[in-house]
């Protein structure tokens, strides 16, 4: 792929792999110039650029064996601390972003279909449902009872565009103090509380949850918690399925915790 790369960029361009799970991320150097390339980006990311949501787009360009390349302008800075998100800031591009017609539109015109929660949740019980030995676990069988209870309270919401991953490794801060939140490629169309209920419970101290989704834009209700809370079971159980069809024991060991903490959460805060 660098060889392809310098073909279009030229040889005098430097290129090298940038990093990141996929390895389809460059980094490609020439004088004063830098750009961030990536290999099949969705087209999403044109209007994420114009929305000022990711560093601009510069160009793409298609390569003759059909995979398509974009560059982006390379910007000096670094990933948030875990502490940082809890910065306004981060509650006010979240609320840029699910506020916005511009990527909804887009969104839907490539094709993605809202995902509800009863799509959600009948997904994570085939899942488990074709999993020998998971039932053995007492914290998945007390999560799907608080999925199936909770269930009603997270329907008929409005829909928006959400990133879908929302760490502080996605969360980019550059050195001029623009901040932007990078790495869509799991972006959907859902409940926005799946994007900001990810963000409290991760990064924000439980007595601090209201002061954020003040500055978020929404009022706390019992209502929002008990589909905040829903969502992160549905995602705990996601990723436990994940570690498990894997067979790496101990991250579901990691998993079965964090789903633990949350079931425990869920008697304490909303079922009290």
């Amino acid at each position: 792929m660098v060889d392809w790369l310098k073909r279009i960029l030229g040889e005098d361009w430097k290129v090298a792999p940038a990093g990141g799970l996929t390895g389809d991320a460059y980094h490609a150097v020439k004088g004063n110039q830098r750009l961030f390339l990536k290999r099949n980006s969705s087209p999403f990311l044109a209007v994420l650029s114009a929305e000022g949501i990711v560093p601009k787009l510069i160009w793409t360009k298609r390569l003759e064996n059909g995979d398509v390349i974009t560059a982006q302008e390379w910007l000096e800075g670094r990933e948030l601390k875990p502490q940082e998100m809890q910065n306004d800031r981060v509650a006010k591009l979240l609320q840029k972003i699910h506020h916005s017609s511009e990527l909804l539109h887009m969104l839907m015109r490539l094709g993605k279909k809202p995902v509800t929660s009863d799509e959600g949740f009948a997904v994570i019980k085939q899942n488990i449902g074709r999993i020998e030995g998971i039932h053995r676990y007492p914290a998945v069988e007390e999560a799907l009872y608080y999925l199936d209870f909770l269930l009603p309270e997270t329907r008929g919401q409005d829909l928006v565009v959400c990133h879908g991953d929302l760490n502080h490794n996605n969360v980019l801060l550059t050195d001029e103090g623009n901040l932007y939140l990078i790495d869509w490629d799991n972006a959907l169309i859902a409940d926005p509380v799946i994007d900001y209920g990810m963000v409290l419970k991760w990064y924000i101290p439980m007595k601090d949850w209201d002061t954020w989704l003040n500055k978020y834009g929404v009022a706390n209700n019992q209502q929002l918690y008990r589909r905040m809370f829903w969502y992160l079971l549905l995602d705990s159980l996601h990723y436990l399925i994940w570690h498990y069809d894997r067979k790496e024991t101990w991250k579901v060991m990691e998993r079965l915790t964090d789903l633990q903490e949350l079931n425990e959460q869920v008697r304490m805060t909303i079922l009290t």
